[in-house]
């Protein structure tokens, strides 16, 4: 069966002129900044032209652009190698082009017999995924593209996404162990941070990421480091969950221990990897006395995530949302199913 598979991640600016209005998008997402229209806008400039330099060095580090949507132009060729000639892929950036409206186009066109919507975040948050899907749903609309569609919101605990994270943070212990073989490990699994009230409105974001970290952990029983769940890349006053990466990485330096350092809640490298942990964290942590610092690498097109993927695809299409739907409880209101079970 013809099957469009439409990719979701945030995006990033193509070239530094872009980095004003990209960052303007992002803070104005009502998902984000949880306030009323005007004072959102009034807040995205404020934000956008507060940290403008700091973003334009940030960018200049990495070209002047964000390396995202060619490492998911990467991911979705090679999804469509491994699915076969009736899948094609398709890429939709919340934040900067393409966007869902552009995309829509593509795939009305492609004539798809049926459409899977794949966030590129194993955890769902409605910052992040429910974001992504609602403005997908209201282009789709205007656009008057009506075959069905299957949404996979979640795949935080799948088995074979599980593996492949394992192998990759096995991999940055071994390496850690190779430097410095008689040195207590710590693996620092480090998430994009929400703030507390999101969660606490009943986001199941947290419970996710700690679930796809007991998942990993559970593979690597025999590995013999200690391990700690963190958040970072806080953007607003508002409190943020905790710790945060930064605290951390300072009490990794007070404890005397070597760190390994987990993207957890990333699939591809981007701004918050490239610079704020390969660069500023690993700056801060030379600072704090932590005696070494290993990054363990982000999935981007490694075959084992591929496969891994293509797996949850082969089985979405047939399942529907959330095939084990009920699993985030009645605490996450905010999670899909929970949503559609209410309704």
């Amino acid at each position: 069966m013809k099957t469009a598979i439409v990719l979701f991640n945030l995006g990033g600016p193509d070239r530094p002129e872009a980095i004003k209005p990209f960052r303007v998008n992002l803070f104005s997402d009502k998902a984000i900044i949880r306030a009323p229209w005007f004072i959102r806008v009034w807040l995205s400039r404020l934000i956008a032209r507060s940290s403008a330099k700091a973003a334009y060095e940030n960018y200049q580090l990495m070209g002047g652009r964000s390396p995202l949507l060619e490492l998911t132009q990467k991911q979705a060729r090679a999804l469509e190698a491994a699915l076969g000639d009736e899948y094609r892929c398709f890429i939709a950036m919340r934040y900067w082009h393409p966007f869902a409206a552009e995309t829509v186009r593509e795939v009305k066109a492609w004539a798809p017999e049926r459409v899977l919507l794949l966030p590129l975040y194993p955890q769902f948050s409605t910052t992040t995924t429910g974001s992504s899907l609602s403005d997908w749903r209201e282009a789709a609309a205007k656009a008057g593209l009506v075959a069905p569609v299957t949404t996979l919101c979640c795949w935080f605990d799948d088995p074979a996404y599980i593996e492949a994270t394992a192998a990759m943070v096995r991999e940055a212990i071994e390496t850690a162990r190779a430097q410095r073989p008689d040195l207590r490990l710590r693996v620092l699994f480090s998430a994009h941070g929400l703030p507390e009230s999101i969660v606490k409105a009943g986001d199941p974001y947290q419970a996710q990421v700690e679930g796809t970290t007991a998942g990993v952990m559970a593979r690597l029983a025999d590995a013999g480091v200690e391990h700690l769940v963190c958040y970072q890349s806080r953007a607003t006053p508002q409190k943020w969950l905790e710790p945060s990466t930064i605290q951390a990485i300072e009490q990794a330096g007070r404890d005397g221990v070597g760190l390994v350092v987990v993207p957890i809640a990333f699939v591809s490298d981007h701004i918050e990897t490239l610079v704020e942990l390969d660069i500023e964290n690993r700056h801060l942590a030379e600072q704090s006395g932590v005696p070494l610092y290993v990054r363990a690498r982000v999935a981007n097109d490694d075959p084992a995530f591929i496969a891994s993927v293509a797996g949850l695809v082969r089985r979405a299409v047939e399942a529907g949302l959330c095939k084990e739907g009920g699993r985030c409880g009645a605490a996450h209101k905010d999670c899909p199913w929970e949503i559609q079970r209410a309704s």
